[in-house]
């Protein structure tokens, strides 16, 4: 369809549903005036919000249409999940679901989805012709979770005390804390992950000064001063015949390798987990692992937070209020937080929730410049309909048939 003035493409902002609420929103009110500048052929309204970060009287204030009832809008756009009784039949969606890995516990949106009619477009799947996504909050988990980690250091040895991210007015303020802080002159940090979640964690660790050293530096050298290394997916895994890394077979056939993290864990103090995991893929370390006795790592900030998956000691999710728990590693079990013999665990799964202005920002700016016009000018290559998990015919698209009997089994339990 073209828009135009006269019949523009309706918008609507959604407020956040959840619980426990999410103060983030897909588009701030000086970003929604920049689109309604560029395609006049664009109206927008923003349904009210009690928890957002960003208030009404903030959109009010720039002009925009403050609107409880969004029916008449072809498009609404949100971040988490839309309650199922939430939506509305018959139109575009775009919001992270959680449904495309067959998440058991949104089995029923999914299937509501299909049964109101609507087209459901997922940000998770939004990817370039090139397979790189397009949009998402990678890097705010990043910084957020690198903090988490230096802060679960200090409540572990109880030598310092510093706010949550959630309680620092911003992202400046959050890392202006953090560089308040006296670390051991010889802690030594393990990162993994180069895509947005590690590399936001490594803003964190290189605003704080912390000196980066290759991987093979870490192992076998001492140093005066607090040091993290930085490893690659070919750091920490190696083909089980001996045979050369190449990153293309570890894609394509990861059970023909093996973790090699465990010499990281002998050296390191803190291990932040930034990188990603495909199912397949060797598990850094085992609770066997955990039990070897040069075992040293005592916290792990698990920002992918992938339960009982490739970081053993990530036995459940944590929460932004109690972001912190202990694991014992001979056990098994839970333990307290500074428990000697525990490793101290930060497993928050939604950490970008914890800077909502900031993360809103960052998410709106990608949204404007990618996905907004998309909706208004047109979709060539079809990346809209590539993230289209569902249609407005009340049908699975073709690339997602497989979650058919996934959409069943949440009608049944509806």
């Amino acid at each position: 369809m073209a828009y135009t003035t006269d019949t523009p493409l309706r918008l609507g902002i959604l407020r956040e549903g959840k619980t426990p609420p999410d103060q983030r929103v897909p588009l701030t009110p000086d970003q929604c005036v920049l689109l309604l500048q560029r395609f006049p052929e664009l109206d927008i309204a923003v349904q009210p919000s009690p928890v957002r970060r960003i208030r009404d009287a903030e959109y009010a204030s720039a002009g925009l249409t403050l609107q409880e009832d969004l029916a008449d809008r072809d498009v609404l756009i949100g971040v988490k999940e839309v309650n199922a009784e939430d939506l509305i039949a018959n139109k575009t969606y775009l919001f992270f679901s959680h449904t495309h890995k067959l998440q058991p516990y949104n089995a029923n949106l999914l299937s509501e989805i299909l049964r109101k009619r609507v087209r459901l477009i997922d940000y998770e799947l939004l990817k370039r012709p090139s397979g790189r996504r397009i949009i998402g909050f990678g890097r705010w988990a990043g910084l957020v979770g690198a903090y988490n980690g230096i802060r679960a250091w200090g409540q572990r040895h109880e030598t310092f005390s510093i706010p949550r991210a959630i309680d620092c007015m911003d992202l400046n303020d959050m890392l202006s804390t953090a560089k308040g802080v006296t670390l051991p002159e010889n802690i030594r940090i393990v990162l993994t992950g180069h895509g947005r979640v590690g590399q936001g964690a490594k803003e964190v660790l290189d605003h704080l000064k912390i000196r980066c050293v290759h991987p093979d530096d870490f192992l076998r050298m001492d140093f005066p001063e607090p040091v993290y290394t930085h490893l690659d997916v070919n750091d920490y895994n190696c083909r089980i015949d001996g045979s050369a890394f190449d990153m293309a077979d570890f894609i394509s056939e990861p059970m023909l390798f093996q973790s090699t993290f465990k010499p990281f864990a002998h050296r390191g103090d803190l291990f932040i987990a930034g990188h990603f995991w495909a199912e397949g893929s060797p598990f850094l370390f085992s609770r066997k692992d955990m039990q070897h006795p040069d075992w040293k790592l005592g916290v792990v900030a698990d920002i992918s937070c992938d339960i009982d998956g490739p970081v053993a000691s990530t036995i459940r999710p944590s929460t932004i209020a109690e972001p912190l728990y202990g694991y014992h590693p001979e056990t098994q079990q839970e333990c307290a937080i500074n428990d000697s013999e525990g490793v101290t665990v930060m497993a928050v799964d939604n950490l970008p929730c914890e800077l909502p202005r900031d993360a809103s920002d960052g998410f709106g700016q990608e949204l404007m410049e990618h996905v907004i016009p998309l909706l208004v000018l047109g979709d060539a290559d079809g990346i809209l309909d590539g993230a289209s998990e569902t249609t407005l015919a009340g049908e699975l698209n073709a690339p997602f048939a497989y979650l058919e009997d996934y959409a069943r089994k949440g009608e049944k339990d509806e």
